[in-house]
């Protein structure tokens, strides 16, 4: 067999979204991860548009979309193949797909069905640490700790005497309810995420009470908190969060006669309560700390203030209470970016009043609505920064930004370029090249410095098109 290894992309080379990577060895290859295009990487077009004969296996990090959105059109286009992920993973991963294909024009409820009962028949779940042999080729792999969400991975492979790493999403250290990053082993070529390659978030240490303030400085301007969150790890995070503040500081006012022990904290996402559910059923994956808590008795994601909001005419009729009630509540709503779901008829109705406040806890793609509003609303504390005639397009129609803005970096489930940095200086000894991937160009050019820098004589490239080898 030849001792040559080929790496190719097939996403997240031009920006953020869309990861999807190939490693082959002669006539057998793998695929990790096979994510959804948003933001300026958006596609119409989702068909697979490069060649699966020879693709033996495909290898999931994590299910946010981004990592896995396309598998459909992956199973559409004839793959067949064993999909292996984490333990964690298995459980969380149709879920995902079944909130995605509702999303889908393409194809019927009846195909939509049809797809997961197949992606279903082929999840194989993997422990964490261990080795998986693919018949018939010269490829093993195996799962470590990646810190990002629940059954989140970087993975480990093994082929023609070398050994590939790829990141998947690094996350950052001290996440509530997520075990730490297991440090690299030694390989070859890292294939290394670039998502905040040009910055730090803020310390996560003292996040909740970062946190506790913003909202109760939210809540003086007498309107409504709005956070949008990604369904899947940062709506987890934030419940984490917001119960352990209402557990310590319960009687301390959340706003004008209201403590926070008497404060409503609604999620407002199916898919988010239905994650949220799931993360309480594989409570054996929780960090140590969350599953102190519950010992304890404590329960982080289900406490006595938390409103769950289901069905589409309660959503309705949420948002019409929100808009017309003068009682405070912070409202946690999908998507993350903006770009759909429920936040999108609460940014409606709460955008235009500078009264309401609206918190973003994620990262946010270029030509996103988030994207729109995090750089031109009025910042808190900075109004004279904002667009004066600001504006983002909901629906097809123009909505003002008058609401304050605020952005808490350090609820990002991503690592900084500190992490980032330290995740490929921990490889000992050094890999002989990293590629950069997963991030948009001057995240990317920043961190490809500073690695140079850092790791001299490793070669840093930056694959700049798909299929670049």
């Amino acid at each position: 067999m030849t001792t040559d290894i080929d790496i190719k992309h097939h996403g997240a080379v031009l920006g953020v979204t869309g990861s999807c990577h190939e490693l082959r060895v002669g006539d057998s290859g793998i695929l990790i991860d096979c994510g959804l295009f948003q933001g300026t990487d958006f596609r119409e077009d989702l068909d697979i548009d490069f060649e699966i004969e020879h693709i033996r296996a495909l290898v999931v990090t994590h299910v946010h979309v981004d990592h896995v959105g396309r598998i459909p059109y992956l199973l559409i286009a004839g793959f067949k193949g064993p999909i292996f992920c984490t333990e964690p993973s298995a459980q969380l991963l149709p879920a995902m797909l079944e909130d995605a294909l509702k999303f889908n024009d393409k194809y019927s409820k009846q195909q939509d069905k049809q797809i997961l009962r197949q992606m279903e028949r082929q999840i194989r779940p993997l422990p964490y640490e261990q080795w998986q042999s693919l018949l018939g080729t010269d490829i093993r792999f195996r799962f470590q700790h990646a810190g990002h969400i629940l059954g989140s991975a970087y993975v480990e492979c093994e082929a023609a005497g070398q050994r590939v790493i790829f990141s998947g999403d690094i996350g950052a250290p001290n996440s509530p309810l997520i075990i730490e990053t297991t440090p690299p082993p030694p390989c070859d070529v890292l294939v290394l995420e670039s998502t905040y390659g040009d910055r730090d978030h803020q310390s996560r240490v003292d996040r909740r009470l970062r946190l506790k303030a913003l909202v109760e400085q939210c809540f003086a301007d007498g309107g409504t908190v709005l956070i949008p969150a990604f369904s899947l790890g940062r709506t987890q995070d934030l419940l984490y969060e917001l119960e352990g503040i209402i557990h310590d500081f319960g009687q301390d006012l959340a706003a004008p006669g209201i403590p926070w022990n008497k404060l409503d904290i609604i999620l407002d996402s199916p898919l988010a309560a239905k994650l949220t559910d799931l993360y309480r059923s594989l409570k054996s994956y929780w960090n140590e700390e969350a599953r102190d808590l519950l010992k304890q008795g404590r329960q982080p994601l289900a406490f006595d203030q938390l409103i769950i909001v289901d069905s589409h005419e309660d959503h309705l009729i949420c948002v019409e209470k929100i808009v017309n009630s003068s009682k405070p509540a912070v409202v946690i709503a999908g998507s993350g970016m903006c770009a759909g779901g429920r936040v999108v008829n609460y940014l409606k109705e709460l955008l235009g009043d500078p009264h309401n406040d609206i918190i973003f806890v994620g990262f946010q793609a270029e030509d996103t609505p988030g994207r729109v509003i995090v750089e031109s609303g009025p910042r808190f504390g900075e109004p004279e920064q904002a667009d004066r005639f600001a504006w983002v397009e909901l629906d097809d129609e123009r909505f003002e930004i008058n609401a304050q803005i605020h952005k808490m970096n350090g609820y990002s489930a991503h690592g900084g370029q500190t992490d980032l940095i330290n995740f490929a200086m921990a490889i000992d000894p050094h890999p002989r090249q990293i590629r950069l991937v997963h991030g948009e160009t001057d995240a990317k050019l920043a961190l490809q410095a500073r690695l140079q820098e850092k790791m001299p004589g490793v070669e840093v490239i930056i694959p700049f098109t798909e299929d670049a080898e």
